[in-house]
């Protein structure tokens, strides 16, 4: 084989204008001068080899997936995806198809587009994956929920009606259930099985069928071995079927069409030959060993002969070679062997000389499966001698991304031809001069020099699309590498640094701004990188905004909304702010506690998938269906920083000093202009009206209150606020996150009023009490926080954030090792006693409420209110 000598010529391009390869499964076909091409989408190209030039396009309604050509009748057989099986005669196209010129661009085209006519469909079936043409008859494989079905029709003709009595027999090709449970339809496969018709060397030849169209002729030894004596004796055809799921089986087609009634039973009909273990993309058969007579009559190349081995390819580059050879006992038996050959196998093709060719997405490559280092011996019958190679020896061509091809021989110069396509739709015709070992003369000619410059100048721009494909291919892999490294550094500082201080931080703050004539409460996040790390393509911060239900209705649920922001870059000492509107809404409500979660998200999909995925499909068409292998997840989360939003940090103090005296506007619009002219018209001395000049005038406000242990309070309050009047100090700790505390701190009040996101007022009251019937030492000096409000649901807000905070407190200081001191259980115990008659008073009243009409709810109502109220202020105190 190192005399071979391969010459290509490109032909034509198939990518524009009808739009290039698609999914589907191209095809080529060769008769005499005449090649059919199908790209894997809805077109079929008729292409004239001599005159270089198309003849005709046809037009299908969906991908074509298979093509078979019956040159004696010259008929073409088209399997459509999801539709059927079509039909077309080439001597008389205008009886199944009709020429579309609907628009300039058809009329443009310098070759006619042929749409097929729907008629043309001689037997309609979605769930068809495969077929195989004999001379009368058509095997058809049909893709079912657990396992695929094999049919047997009568052949139909084109121009012909789809006969529903035309079925011969049927039989099922057991499979595995898929996974999940048997499916309602059927999907498309990703891989389409193969089928092929092996003809018995006594039986009449396939004369209509042309090179590589999937039939072919075993030699008697081999045939009866592998089909067994029935199929030996009723000189019938063999339908081979190789499945996605690597089984290789067979059917004696004879005995199928005896199977009229009813379906035959696949434990007598079909017998499995082997299992690749991957789905198989070629079944073939070639001439490892020539008869005598055959070399010394000197065959003609169009001549069939008779192949004395069968192949078989898997899509992961597994192979499978049958031979019929001579035991060490003497007896005449099947020899298997399994080969592993690069892959993904694209496409294979069989030629002479025991020659085999396959296609993968960087070369295409030549295997000599004859052997021929043992000598023929002629005192063996039917010729039939020796095994198979011990391992196969691929040789490239230096072709790259060859995604169908078909072998024929020229007889003129005995050399082989292969017309392939490649993956950018070029086809591409390649002159192999195998046997060739005739020295390259001292003198070239002129003509012969130039012709040898210009193949090489094609093969240095096949060889420079590899490199610069692989180049880019090594480039993604070596960034996705680097990124993963970083990612995995960035994730480990992260998670050893949970309690100190961390590499990388976010901080949230929260403050009122002026947005679209309304007053919004802005939250600012912060994302500081503070390591050696960078946070580059991949990274993803993303900011959990969830809300909690209203206070009118307690059992509706929060929403949550997630913000995701892309890190682009983040170097070392960087830092991004991205500011997010909290509320209120266009209604005027904020509904709060708000809690905000910050994570870093790092996408495996983003950074690896391009890695692990074709940089280029059109190089390698068939790569594009192997699955990743990534986590369910897809990603990596990295939990940053989590904070509560609640009311103390929402209020707004317009009296204070150092702020704006006018009290804001309601958040819900802006001010009216209506409604400020009326009140500028207001006489003097009137009183103002409204919802809310109403509820503060009938209605007193709600309040709440919660007593701490001054002891516990100065403890907890030392270091920070040393020095100062422990009511003003408490008053400065609850509005510490506050955008006015440095104003409270510098007044040092002890008292405050304040404005709620929906315009309702706050006031936050804290006062020294002595408490006294409680310890037996005598009244515990204690601090007391109220909470008035005219807006009920904003009152509870308040004192829901206070408590929060309290219970913070009471727990560090629990852990630091404080005692309270001695208390009065007996007044403890008539405290609970009283709380529990209160709770079970109010169920009464709320049941009540329920039934009375609107005269007594009035009063219930109040009754209500007023116990409320007893319950918001207990006697209790926080030690």
């Amino acid at each position: 084989m190192a005399g071979a000598s391969p010459r290509v010529h490109y032909l034509s391009d198939f990518c524009c204008p009808l739009g290039g390869r698609a999914g589907g499964k191209p095809h080529v076909l060769r008769h005499e001068a005449e090649v059919f091409l199908s790209t894997g989408r809805e077109f079929v190209y008729v292409y004239d080899q001599e005159g270089g030039m198309l003849t005709a396009v046809f037009q299908f309604p969906d991908q074509v997936w298979h093509l078979q050509l019956l040159a004696t009748r010259r008929a073409l057989y088209v399997l459509c995806a999801r539709t059927g099986i079509y039909c077309l005669s080439l001597d008389s196209q205008s009886r199944s198809v009709t020429q579309a010129c609907e628009d300039e661009e058809d009329e443009a085209r310098p070759f006619p587009v042929i749409r097929v006519d729907p008629d043309a469909c001689v037997l309609p079936d979605a769930a068809l994956c495969a077929f195989s043409v004999l001379d009368d008859m058509l095997v058809t494989l049909v893709q079912g929920p657990t396992q695929w079905k094999m049919q047997l029709f009568e052949r139909p003709c084109p121009g012909e009606e789809p006969q529903s009595g035309s079925q011969l027999g049927e039989v099922e090709l057991s499979t595995c259930t898929p996974p999940g449970g048997v499916p309602e339809k059927p999907a498309a496969p990703s891989f389409l099985p193969v089928l092929c018709c092996v003809f018995p060397p006594d039986s009449r030849a396939p004369h209509g069928h042309p090179e590589g169209c999937g039939c072919f002729m075993l030699e008697e030894a081999l045939f009866g071995l592998l089909f067994g004596a029935d199929a030996t004796l009723l000189q019938s055809p063999v339908i081979l079927c190789g499945l996605p799921d690597g089984q290789l089986c067979c059917v004696v087609l004879k005995a199928l069409v005896t199977c009229e009634l009813a379906p035959g039973d696949p434990k007598v009909l079909v017998k499995i030959l082997h299992h690749l273990e991957e789905p198989v993309v070629f079944i073939g058969a070639l001439r490892a060993e020539p008869h005598a007579e055959e070399e010394a009559r000197e065959l003609p190349s169009n001549e069939n002969v008779h192949s004395d081995c069968l192949v078989a390819l898997g899509h992961q580059g597994r192979t499978l070679a049958i031979k019929a050879s001579w035991s060490e006992s003497g007896n005449l038996v099947p020899e298997l062997r399994e080969y592993s050959l690069p892959g993904p196998v694209l496409c294979a093709a069989c030629g002479r000389n025991g020659r085999m060719y396959h296609s993968t997405p960087s070369n295409l490559c030549v295997v000599d499966v004859a052997r021929r280092d043992t000598p023929w011996n002629l005192e063996k019958p039917d010729g039939v001698t020796g095994g198979l190679p011990s391992m196969l020896c691929p040789a490239s061509l230096s072709i790259c991304s060859v995604v169908t091809l078909c072998v024929s021989t020229r007889a003129s110069t005995g050399s082989t031809e292969l017309l392939a396509l490649s993956s950018k739709g070029r086809l591409i015709s390649c002159v192999l001069d195998l046997n060739s070992e005739v020295p390259v003369p001292a003198k070239m000619a002129v003509a012969n020099a130039g012709q040898k410059i210009k193949e090489l100048l094609l093969d240095i721009g096949d060889v420079s699309e590899r490199v610069s494909f692989l180049k880019k291919a090594v480039d993604q892999r070596n960034k996705a590498i680097t990124s993963l490294n970083e990612a995995m550094n960035v994730s480990c500082a992260l998670l050893s640094s949970q309690d100190g201080a961390r590499p990388i931080s976010c901080t949230i703050a929260t403050s009122w701004s002026r947005l679209e004539l309304r007053d919004m409460l802005m939250a600012t996040c912060t994302l500081e990188n503070s390591s050696s790390f960078s946070l580059d393509q991949g990274w993803t911060l993303c900011i959990q905004v969830l809300t909690s239900s209203s206070a009118l209705d307690l059992d509706g649920a929060g929403s949550a909304f997630t913000y995701t922001i892309p890190v682009d870059r983040l170097g070392p000492g960087s830092r991004r702010e991205v500011t997010l509107p909290l509320g209120p809404s266009e209604s005027g409500m904020l509904d709060l506690p708000v809690t905000m979660s910050c994570w870093l998200y790092y996408s495996l999909k983003e950074v690896v998938g391009g890695a692990l995925a074709p940089s280029d499909p059109l190089e390698v068409p068939y790569l594009e269906k192997l699955p990743l292998n990534l986590p369910k997840q897809e990603g990596v989360c990295l939990p940053l920083c989590k904070r509560t939003v609640d009311m103390l940090q929402c209020l707004r103090f317009p009296g204070v000093a150092s702020q704006p005296a006018q009290a804001p506007c309601m958040p819900g619009s802006a001010c009216e202009p209506v409604e400020t002219f009326l009140k500028a018209c207001q006489a003097p001395g009137s009183e103002p009206t409204g919802a809310a000049s109403l509820r503060a005038k009938y209605l007193p406000p709600s309040t709440a209150s919660i007593r701490v242990s001054a002891v516990l309070l100065r403890t907890a309050l030392e270091d920070g606020h040393s020095g100062f009047h422990l009511c003003s100090a408490t008053l400065q700790w609850l509005l510490a996150e506050n955008a006015a505390a440095a104003v409270v701190r510098a007044q040092t009040l002890s008292s405050i009023q304040g404005v709620a996101p929906d315009g309702t007022d706050v006031n936050l009251i804290v006062r020294e009490v002595a408490v006294t019937d409680l310890s037996p030492a005598g009244p515990i000096q204690a601090v007391e926080i109220q909470v008035e409000s005219s807006s009920l649901a904003n009152m509870c807000r308040a004192h829901h954030a206070i408590i929060r905070r309290m219970q913070t407190m009471v727990t560090e200081q629990a852990a630091q090792g404080s005692s309270p001191p001695d208390l009065r259980m007996q007044y403890l115990h008539q405290i609970h006693a009283n709380h529990q008659e209160l709770l079970r008073e109010v169920q009464t009243l709320r049941d009540q409420l329920c039934t009375e009409d609107e005269v007594s709810s009035y009063s219930i109502a109040q009754k209500l209110l007023q116990v409320y109220r007893q319950l918001r202020n207990p006697s209790l105190v926080l030690l």
